[in-house]
């Protein structure tokens, strides 16, 4: 009798439970690992535009500038021995996203197996995994924030001394966004804040720390930029004087872009030259190329306090202008057709730069069916981040809505910076929005369930 006692299987051993938890876990990870193999089958070895060739060469030749972020630079440097060229970037970049969906699917199979699976999924939604293979800072700076709010989230779920090593992991990545993208500080507070309590949203304590938190990163920039890696100054925002200058000039029609111009010039610049979607026009861009000629060339006006006293003068003279051209900027950026995916080398405008094969070609095709859609409007995911943080403020003390909250909010006030910082209106500036949209969302879902 006793050895059958011993033999006996205790009824807690029968328990399914484990086993139902562990099938959504792994089917979360498996999708996780597919969608990263897809991105590689799809943009391998990556697209290589203008910028990221110019960040390559700054980071090969170990000579970095401001212009772009002199941090991702000096990260291309560190990971081209190992994997050199675009494909080292891609597999970065990739990386990060899909290990972001995958801990939130995670976290979320814990509350709901079915909306853990869905969520890793939405990793698929066009506007998120299209932008994937094109190397952008802006792609590889909304990868790594969504993944340290991913970070911050998971931490919730797991126990010490692996909770506080998630929560430190997520905050620095949260300084990298802001080095790979300075004008994140304004949002960056929200995920600084969440990334150190993760467990509920505080909105008196993120008020407080608020200020303190983004002076303490601004400083950490300039000590970054300037004092580590050595960049040299070359006054990117500038580009947002002569932006501003030439859209004063424009509505107000008094000539405040500084310099001696002939009188077919000044009609240009009244008239012709301004273009509220990318300042562009006044850089490279006939028939105005003139004006950064004469400003940077002949003048030197670009790049020295000059400038940026002109462009104090003209928004205290002319306000009514200054927001008459902000708000133009601002509506091409949220509701119209903007630059989506690079298609063309603007080197060679003949020669594409895209992947050469047919899982790319398949993709590219239903980019074009889909690119007049909301799905490509910046303002779309404006306004899924402002449903979600509007719905979260209610769960904000616990979790699911203490992330939803945090990830559509630093979404929001990111996207509405480029309403006064932005210089071009492409919706690969936005790109955030969309990850944080999608499980923010699906987080608020988890939320309400848990309620009911």
């Amino acid at each position: 009798m006793r050895s059958a006692e011993r033999l006996a299987v205790p009824l807690s051993a029968l328990d399914p439970a484990p086993a139902r938890r562990l099938v959504p876990a792994l089917t979360v990870v498996l999708i996780a690992m597919s969608g990263f193999a897809l991105t590689l089958a799809v943009f391998w070895p990556g697209v290589m535009t203008f910028d990221a060739r110019f960040v390559l060469a700054a980071a090969r030749a170990g000579i970095y500038g401001d212009w772009q972020s002199p941090v991702m630079a000096a990260l291309w440097r560190a990971i081209d021995p190992l994997v050199p060229g675009a494909a080292g970037m891609l597999l970065t970049t990739a990386l990060l996203y899909w290990l972001g969906f995958a801990l939130v699917g995670l976290a979320l199979a814990r509350r709901a197996p079915w909306l853990g699976v869905v969520t890793v999924v939405l990793g698929l939604a066009p506007p998120g995994f299209m932008f994937l293979g094109i190397l952008w800072r802006d792609v590889l700076f909304g990868s790594v924030w969504f993944l340290a709010a991913a970070l911050a989230f998971v931490a919730m779920s797991t126990r010490l001394p692996v909770r506080p090593a998630l929560q430190i992991g997520a905050l620095g990545l949260v300084i990298l966004g802001v080095l790979l993208r300075p004008n994140a500080i304004f949002a960056a507070p929200i995920l600084v804040v969440y990334a150190l309590w993760p467990a509920r949203f505080e909105v008196r304590r993120t008020a407080i720390l608020y200020g303190p938190a983004g002076l303490a990163l601004f400083g950490l920039l300039q000590l970054v930029y300037y004092g580590v890696l050595g960049a040299a100054r070359e006054h990117p925002e500038h580009s947002l004087a002569v932006f501003d200058l030439g859209g004063i000039t424009h509505f107000s029609g008094d000539i405040r872009l500084p310099g001696a111009w002939t009188p077919e010039e000044k009609r240009r610049l009244a008239t012709d030259c301004y273009d509220p979607y990318l300042w562009d026009a006044y850089w490279y861009n006939r028939p105005c190329a003139f004006v950064m000629e004469r400003l940077e060339q002949r003048d030197g006006v670009f790049g020295t306090p000059a400038l940026t006293l002109a462009w104090r003068n003209a928004v205290a003279a002319h306000p009514r202008a200054w927001l008459t051209h902000r708000a133009a900027f601002t509506e091409q950026f949220l509701l119209r057709e903007n630059f989506t995916l690079w298609v063309l080398d603007l080197d060679d405008k003949t020669r594409l730069a895209l992947p050469d094969n047919h899982a790319f070609a398949a993709m590219l095709a239903v980019h074009d069916v889909l690119k007049p859609t909301p799905l490509f409007r910046v303002g779309a995911w404006l306004v899924v981040c402002s449903v979600v943080a509007a719905f979260a403020w209610r769960r904000r003390e616990e979790p699911s809505g203490a992330y939803a909250l945090a990830v559509s909010g630093a979404a929001i006030v990111y996207v509405a910076s480029f309403a006064v910082l932005g210089v071009a209106a492409d919706v690969r500036y936005a790109w955030f929005a969309v990850p944080a949209g999608l499980t923010g969302g699906a987080a608020l879902l988890a939320a309400g369930l848990r309620r009911r």
